[in-house]
C-alpha cells in the first residue's frame, strides 16, 4: 500500500524542518560560545596581549596587487595591535594556490607600508580555509596563543575553528566600513560555519578547548 502524496509531502517538511532547527541550533551554539571573544577594532585597549596576531586572507586585485576593502581592514587592525605592543608577530594567511595570485604577498607588503619591519611579519602561503589557517597555525608555526583578525561574521567560526585545535584565541573585529556584497557574505558563512561544527566534530574530532 503506498503512502498518499500529502503524507509524504508532510514528511518531507517535518524533516526538512528537523534539520533546519538542528542546522539553526548549532550556529547559535558557535556564536554564543564565542561572542564573549570578540573585541572591536576600537577597542583595542581592552585586547588581552598574545604572542601574535593572525590575520585572515581575503581577495586581492591580481592586476594592481593591492588588498580589496575588506582584507586591507584586516591587515591595518593587525598593524594597530602590533604597534600598541599587543602582539610581536604579525601571521599573514591567505590563499597562493596559484602562481599569479598571492594574497599573503600582498598583505605582508601592506603591512610594511604601514610600517612594520619584515622581520616579524610571517606568512602562511595555505591559508586557503579557515580551517587550515588555524591547524597550521598550532602545526607548522608552533602558535598556542593568537589574537585572530578578520570582520565579526566571521570571527564566530574562527574563533570557534582555533579553539578546537587547541588554541587560546580572542577576536578582534576589522569591520571598519559597510563592504559590497556583505548580504553574500553572511549567507555563505551560515553554510561556512555549519562546515566548521562538522570539521572539528566528525572529520577531525581530536578536539582540544582550552
Amino acid at each position: 500500500m503506498s503512502f498518499p502524496v500529502k503524507k509524504i509531502v508532510s514528511i518531507g517538511l517535518y524533516i526538512i524542518l528537523v534539520i533546519a532547527v538542528i542546522c539553526l541550533a548549532i550556529v547559535v551554539f558557535i556564536h554564543s560560545s564565542t561572542e564573549g571573544m570578540i573585541f572591536s577594532y576600537s577597542d583595542v585597549d581592552k585586547v588581552p596581549a598574545k604572542d601574535v596576531a593572525i590575520v585572515f586572507g581575503a581577495s586581492v586585485n591580481p592586476d594592481s596587487m593591492m588588498p580589496s576593502d575588506m582584507l586591507a581592514d584586516r591587515i591595518i587592525t593587525g598593524v594597530d595591535l602590533y604597534k600598541k605592543g599587543l602582539v610581536k608577530k604579525l601571521v599573514m594567511s591567505g590563499d597562493n594556490r596559484v602562481s599569479h595570485y598571492n594574497e599573503p604577498l600582498v598583505m605582508r607588503k601592506y603591512a610594511e607600508d604601514l610600517g612594520v619591519p619584515a622581520g616579524d611579519i610571517v606568512l602562511d602561503y595555505a591559508g586557503r580555509r579557515t580551517y587550515d589557517t588555524c591547524y597550521r597555525a598550532r602545526e607548522i608555526f608552533g602558535i598556542s596563543n593568537a589574537i585572530l583578525v578578520t570582520q565579526k561574521y566571521h570571527l564566530y567560526r574562527a574563533l570557534y575553528t582555533c579553539r578546537a585545535l587547541g588554541l587560546s584565541v580572542v577576536g578582534v573585529s576589522a569591520e571598519r566600513q559597510t563592504y559590497t556584497g556583505q548580504n553574500y557574505y553572511n549567507l555563505r558563512e551560515l553554510f561556512a560555519t555549519l562546515g566548521a561544527f562538522f570539521d572539528v566534530n566528525l572529520l577531525h574530532p581530536n578536539i582540544n578547548l582550552p
